[in-house]
């Protein structure tokens, strides 16, 4: 599929014939909707919606036939409340959404159409669900990560350069659960001999701000926890820690294939399949309060050998060693 067709595919109401229509084959059409956090033309984005429509197709949803995917593109969260209007407007019978911003949207525009989450890291503490065992509403899905994940991320920082002294935690609170990270990471940092500092961050510009004024001072690192902000403007990063010479640490792969310099995670891209299954049994009468959300279990340490010579780092062997990636 190239480019074109598949913004044509996945964007609005674009599809590949009009939605009265595919019901003329007398099969009921059921309708989804998916309102997602990165732009549609972001590489990693298009890898996850095809593998959403891939695996939505294996369990015998056929776009055109009996089934009808309404998607919209909310970058960083913008204009989140009015596209979570739009797709509750158009009645779907659940709908796909990522992040915690993104799903507060949706959740404030209905309480009665299944939402399946992804990206989101604290859901109780969100208010989106009673328990992870048992939702008891209409949202349901996969959590990001638990928060002591914090002190891996930092772990590896001071791996990486044994003479790290300060850590910047790069995040936007409009669009993360900044707090649900930044807590149990300021509880380690002082017995790595680390002074955290909180960098909340809206745009780009804000990012390479507050990067730069973070390096006037020698022997930092950054931490860039789950957050759709970071997450789009990441070449941002990239282009700022280059340039002070900083170690970053990610929470997710597609961050250092793109030129970050660590990262340990989870695959976003196949969370996509179970994601899919959740969908499937909704569609087939599941209540989403009855499915369990689930946390992440496997979790993958991936390392860019060309970035961290770029930077002028030596990778520890010990970091190499655990490392399920590492990125010539």
């Amino acid at each position: 599929m190239n480019r074109r067709e598949f913004i044509r595919l996945a964007g609005g109401g674009a599809a590949a014939w009009p939605f009265a229509a595919q019901a003329q084959n007398g099969e009921r059409v059921r309708r989804v909707g998916v309102l997602a956090h990165l732009a549609g033309t972001d590489p990693e984005m298009q890898k996850r919606i095809a593998l959403f429509r891939e695996e939505l197709e294996r369990l015998g949803w056929s776009q055109g036939r009996n089934v009808h995917i309404d998607i919209r593109f909310a970058p960083a969260g913008t204009q989140a409340r009015m596209l979570a209007q739009e797709l509750v407007s158009l009645k779907p019978d659940v709908i796909l959404g990522y992040t915690v911003a993104i799903v507060a949207a949706l959740k404030g525009e209905s309480q009665t159409i299944p939402i399946v989450f992804v990206d989101v890291s604290d859901p109780v503490g969100s208010g989106f669900i009673v328990s992870l065992a048992r939702p008891g509403g209409n949202l349901t899905g996969f959590m990001s990560y638990d928060a002591s994940i914090a002190g891996k991320w930092l772990t590896m920082l001071k791996e990486i350069s044994p003479s790290l002294t300060r850590a910047a935690v790069l995040a936007n609170p409009k669009t993360s659960n900044y707090d649900y990270y930044l807590r149990p990471a300021a509880a380690l940092a002082s017995s790595l001999g680390i002074e955290l500092l909180p960098h909340p961050v809206e745009t780009a510009t804000d990012i390479e701000r507050s990067i730069d004024l973070f390096a006037r001072i020698p022997n930092g690192g950054l931490v860039v926890p789950p957050d759709p902000t970071p997450a789009v403007h990441r070449k941002v990063i990239f282009a700022s820690a280059a340039r002070h010479r900083l170690p970053a640490v990610y929470s997710m792969r597609y961050q250092v294939v793109d030129g970050g310099l660590m990262s340990y995670g989870t695959d976003r891209v196949e969370q996509m399949r179970p994601a899919a299954s959740y969908v499937d049994r909704i569609l087939r009468g599941a209540n989403p309060r009855d499915l369990p959300v689930q946390a992440p279990v496997k979790f993958e340490t991936v390392v860019n050998l060309k970035t961290a010579r770029a930077l002028g780092f030596e990778v520890p062997p010990s970091l190499l060693a655990r490392a399920d990636e590492v990125i010539e």
